[in-house]
């Protein structure tokens, strides 16, 4: 399958993890948290950073409610307009974090929720972000198509209809690869709602039928465990919630990684990849060495005098495994001895007749 290349980073079968710190919102609408939060994200060594990019009245309409987890997590109620007013970024901010990525040699990424964050970032991200949010929205994902950039979607709330009508929207203007991520919008996801099993499905249902197109996920759980599950069964790109303190007041919070959690999620994930291995079963050069030690051989169970026709009771099966194998056990059988065999010296075919 032909791969995709996002900045130097190469996506596809037997590439390592695209992995995204998905900053979103976690700034709290001030620009210089937003540096921070680049700053964790460089030193955790992810691939990238991803911001959210909008204006509020462009997004949402003044009697939109919040949703539940929203309310839980602000530990308010207010109106949706109201909530992410605070969160808001100008598109000069961007631009300066952007920058700011360049600087520090991380991939700057972030998610238009707008036609006119669209055109805005078309210049600043080597590829389209697309929440979950907009699955459905086909005439959005017309407008991000007409931008012939490689496309990342996340799949919440959805169900295989409607992912194979945004796919069908997108292939009709672009070839460009798809990245397509299982996802459970819930912040955070319970467990038992995680269901990683749908990406295997994602994957066997779309890959051929859309190609070039990639599997990943969108993590929303607590921890780093199902990140490095999805992972080990072959997520291409993972995207995954960061903040600088969980108690920081805002929707997502509570459902991102401290910097720590995030250092030790890139690093678990980095050695779950190298367990992976090439998938060819043969000896490691180490276990070449070892099975010398480990495996066993034939023995002579007594001592062996020179020009003695050997039987099986004089014969014992131990270690160590450089000798004769046990299974030419029938061919040592009736041959004779060439020279005096010691009580547990190892039989070699050089001191038995042929």
């Amino acid at each position: 399958m032909k791969k995709i290349k996002i900045g130097n980073k190469k996506i596809g079968k037997r590439e390592s993890c695209f992995i995204i710190a998905e900053a979103g919102v976690n700034h709290n609408g001030d620009i210089k948290l937003a540096k921070k939060l680049i700053d964790v994200a460089k030193e955790a060594g992810v691939d990238a950073v991803k911001f959210q990019t909008f204006k509020a009245e462009n997004v949402v309409s003044k009697n939109a409610g919040m949703a539940e987890y929203q309310k839980k997590n602000i530990r308010k109620t207010e109106t949706q307009l109201e909530m992410i007013k605070k969160f808001e970024l100008t598109y000069k901010d961007f631009r300066e974090l952007k920058k700011y990525c360049d600087r520090k040699k991380i991939i700057f990424l972030s998610t238009p929720h707008s036609d006119d964050a669209i055109d805005f970032l078309e210049s600043l991200v080597p590829t389209f972000k697309i929440g979950s949010g907009d699955l459905t929205n086909l005439p959005f994902l017309e407008k991000i198509a007409q931008k012939k950039k490689p496309i990342i979607l996340s799949t919440g709330m959805s169900d295989l209809n409607e992912i194979e009508e945004a796919l069908k929207t997108i292939r009709k203007i672009s070839k460009k690869k798809i990245s397509l991520l299982h996802c459970t919008t819930n912040y955070p996801c319970p467990i038992e709602e995680v269901n990683l099993r749908a990406m295997i499905t994602l994957k066997e249902k779309f890959e051929k039928k859309f190609a070039p197109l990639e599997i990943g996920y969108s993590d929303h759980t607590e921890g780093i465990t199902v990140s490095i599950a999805a992972v080990a069964m072959g997520a291409g790109i993972l995207e995954k919630h960061f903040t600088l303190d969980k108690n920081l007041p805002g929707p997502d919070h509570r459902a991102s990684l401290e910097p720590q959690e995030l250092k030790e999620m890139v690093k678990a994930i980095r050695d779950a990849e190298k367990a992976l291995g090439s998938a060819i079963k043969r000896p490691t050069v180490n276990e070449e060495k070892i099975k010398k030690i480990a495996r066993k051989s034939i023995i002579a169970r007594i001592d062996i005098p020179r020009g003695t026709k050997i039987t099986k009771d004089m014969l014992v099966i131990k270690r160590p495994g450089n000798g004769i194998e046990p299974k030419y056990i029938n061919k040592v059988i009736n041959k004779k001895t060439k020279k005096n065999i010691k009580r547990d010296e190892l039989i070699l075919w050089q001191d038995i007749t042929t």
